[in-house]
């Protein structure tokens, strides 16, 4: 793991060709942040913007993304938060916690987009009220 980095933000409506190191891009207009991987490996990050994807909080004059991002793809296999400008890096998933990852992922994504989400009936909710903790609890106690 790196030690702790700031970053920069900038919001634009198309990404640029060549992205900055320690820059992150906001496009609202298509829902899409991009950065390059914090690790400094050079891949670049997508992170969609949507109920089942990502979320963005900008606070007037930092962003946060939420939830972590985890390059499982990559050969770096970087994980780590950007909170306030920042990146906090945690620790590396082993390939169960990756597939387990990726398999509620999947599940959330169906269930929301084929109106069949147990969960938010069950809260009368839209996806973004209903915490973490109660989708993780639905879907580990199937």
């Amino acid at each position: 793991m790196k030690g702790e980095a700031t970053l920069t933000h900038e919001f634009v409506e198309y990404m640029p060709d060549d992205l900055k190191d320690g820059t992150i891009y906001v496009s609202v207009s298509f829902a899409t942040v991009i950065h390059k991987c914090c690790c400094g490996c050079g891949n670049e990050v997508v992170t969609p913007l949507s109920p089942t994807d990502w979320k963005l909080t900008f606070d007037g004059e930092s962003i946060s993304l939420d939830p972590s991002i985890g390059n499982w793809s990559f050969p770096c296999q970087s994980h780590y938060w950007i909170r306030l400008n920042r990146v906090q890096w945690v620790r590396r998933w082993d390939q169960e916690e990756i597939d387990r990852s990726r398999t509620y992922d999947r599940w959330m994504k169906k269930n929301y987009y084929d109106g069949t989400n147990e969960v938010l009936k069950e809260h009368g909710k839209d996806a973004s009220a209903v915490s973490l903790w109660q989708r993780l609890r639905k879907w580990l106690l199937q």
